[in-house]
């Protein structure tokens, strides 16, 4: 049986239903009263969350704001990082604050972990968080683990070892709107959904009939809209994958290109081996040597070949001296003999200095020559280390800053042949040795928003075109610093992030999260729970403009998946509802779904 005559068998069969649809929000309600956007009141979560980070301030906050969630924090200190900001979010909502130096079975009995539903572990420490979910689970054996871990293939390792487990990578999950930003293009974000395969794209690189949903309306100054009535304003859409086109769109940048063989100029590598101050020198000694030549040429009544050459035995060997000769001369010959005491140690010094700063190159991997057309990364973090491996694997030649030599990322970053310069970002010297003035975009993304700020208005100033993506957590502020200095774009990578971990906890697949400026679309899979506010409704019920869209329903039945379903498809319990939406959305889809949260506040 084909999936369209399944389908129509399946609207034939709730036709009854079907008929009596006039408008999506005033659908006769099986028991006859009218239904309403109102969610069903449902038990609020209990969930803990471990960490006094960014991440973990921001995920509180959408348990509480967008979800209703009981949450109780689990951090070192209230006094310490963001722990007065989550100390005072936990008290104006009622939750629970549990301070312990790590999550540890004595924190956990101390949180009540028993009676919890769901567990957070989101510090940035990778076998900590794992030592912590071993501990947490011989406490409560059916809680809910989301894992924040850095390594990924680890993460996915040890999942078997739990009972139910979700391990996902806020770095993983922000990288692609940096890198996105940076090229000037569509971030590079694909899923896998029922068999087909789903990127994001702008609407002119992709066919028409390819075109599964549009995303938002970008054009102009504003801000842009998401989820626009008018499907084909949208000029940021989501395609599904189909042929060359397609391949061109997720792979604009030719893979080949990292293995081409750049040709290297030696005059650039040995300008780049000595530094500025000694150029000057040697550049003002080679400028004493030439007014020489040309009074000696003068008053000699010689050739300037012939006058150079008595020049350069001067400086190189001292000058005797002649007292017949007029007075300029006897100038010229004083002069040439304090340049001979300074011309030898300067042409030493550089020699020197070209080798060890060689060697150094060799050894660290080092930028050796000027670059141009490349991308500048500052921070070996989480973030910039996956931002620098998406770059590499673009084929977009990447130089990376950072002040410790032993980053997380530095490692990868030497494996990978990308040159690493140990320095401060905000120094316009360090700079420069990463070749800002000819790069193409400057990524900073370290975890310290002043620091950030420094290197991004050092940047600017070396190069005032230069594009400026900017890490900052607080939005507003950014949001100020793009306008009036000019940067290019800011990300939080918290606030990207945070939607994916709070559906994970409430046991909702994010399979997937679109960057829109400073906002973010979520891809997610939703159930239909028996007795739920939708369970019997048709798809209309569940669509928002502007808020939800229905890409494609799947059932149990037959194993079927219906894309683009039409807004009388009658929805049933166990069906699967595959949607594109915003945090305010999916928290208002769930409570209609489920009754997963409690929005009855």
């Amino acid at each position: 049986m084909t999936s369209e005559s399944w389908l129509m068998r399946r609207l034939r069969g709730n036709l009854p239903r079907v008929q009596a649809i006039t408008r999506p929000w005033s659908i006769p309600a099986p028991d006859g009263e009218a239904a309403t956007r109102h969610a069903v009141h449902a038990p609020a979560k209990r969930v803990v969350v471990c960490g006094d980070d960014p991440l973990a301030f921001r995920l509180i906050r959408e348990l509480i704001e967008q979800y209703g969630v009981h949450v109780t924090a689990i951090l070192p200190s209230v006094k310490r990082r963001y722990g007065p900001e989550i100390a005072r979010l936990i008290a104006e909502h009622g939750g629970r604050l549990v301070e312990a130096e790590r999550p540890d079975t004595e924190a956990f009995e101390r949180a009540d972990l028993a009676g919890a539903d769901a567990l957070a572990l989101v510090k940035q420490d990778d076998i900590g968080n794992l030592d912590a979910a071993l501990q947490a689970q011989e406490l409560n054996r059916r809680i809910r683990l989301v894992i924040r871990m850095f390594n990924l293939r680890l993460g996915h390792s040890v999942r078997r070892n739990f009972a139910d487990v979700r391990v996902l990578s806020d770095a993983q999950m922000a990288a692609p709107a940096f890198v996105s930003e940076a090229l000037g293009e569509v971030a590079p974000v694909h899923v896998r959904v029922a068999q087909r395969t789903l990127f994001v794209a702008r609407r002119a690189d992709v066919r028409r009939d390819d075109v599964v949903v549009g995303l938002a309306r970008t054009a102009g100054e504003d801000e842009p809209e998401l989820l626009p009535e008018d499907q084909d304003q949208a000029d940021l859409v989501l395609a599904v994958a189909n042929g060359e086109r397609a391949a061109t769109v997720l792979f604009p940048h030719d893979p080949e290109h990292r293995r081409r063989r750049r040709w290297h100029n030696p005059l650039r590598s040995i300008r780049g081996l000595i530094s500025r101050r000694l150029w000057i020198t040697a550049l003002a000694l080679l400028a004493v040597g030439a007014a020489a030549t040309a009074v000696i040429a003068h008053y000699k009544h010689i050739s300037w070949w012939g006058a150079a050459y008595v020049t350069l035995l001067s400086e190189l060997t001292g000058a005797s001296p002649d007292l017949q000769t007029h007075w300029p001369e006897k100038v010229v010959t004083t002069i040439l003999g304090l340049v001979n005491v300074a011309l030898i140690p300067v042409i030493t010094a550089a020699v020197v200095e070209a080798v060890v700063n060689a060697r150094l190159a060799i050894a660290l991997n080092r930028l050796r020559e000027p670059l141009s057309d490349h991308v500048v990364v500052v921070g070996l973090g989480n973030v910039g280390t996956r931002v620098m491996h998406s770059f590499v694997d673009l084929g977009v030649p990447v130089v990376v800053i950072d002040r410790n030599e032993n980053a997380r990322g530095a490692q990868s970053a030497r494996e990978r042949g990308v040159p690493f310069i140990v320095g401060d970002a905000s120094n316009v010297e360090t700079l420069r040795a990463a070749s800002v003035n000819t790069c193409r975009a400057l990524v900073v993304v370290s975890t310290d928003d002043q620091a950030n700020l420094e290197a991004a208005l050092e940047g600017r100033a070396l190069k005032p075109d230069l594009r400026v993506i900017l890490r900052l957590f607080d939005g507003r502020f950014a949001d100020r610093v793009q306008r009036a200095f000019g940067i290019t774009a800011s990300r939080s990578v918290s606030y990207l992030a945070a939607p994916a971990f709070a559906a994970a906890l409430l046991e909702r697949e994010v399979i997937g999260t679109v960057p829109v400026d400073r906002r973010v679309l979520l891809l997610a899979e939703v159930p239909v729970c028996a007795g739920s506010q939708l369970d019997g409704r048709p798809v209309a019920a569940a669509q928002d403009v502007g808020e939800v869209r229905v890409l494609a329903v799947a059932t149990d039945e037959e194993r079927q998946t219906v894309w683009a379903p039409p807004a009388g498809y009658v929805l049933r319990a166990d069906d699967l509802l595959t949607v594109v939406t915003t945090r305010l959305g999916l928290g208002d889809l769930l409570a209609r779904t489920g009754g997963t949260v409690d929005v009855s506040r």
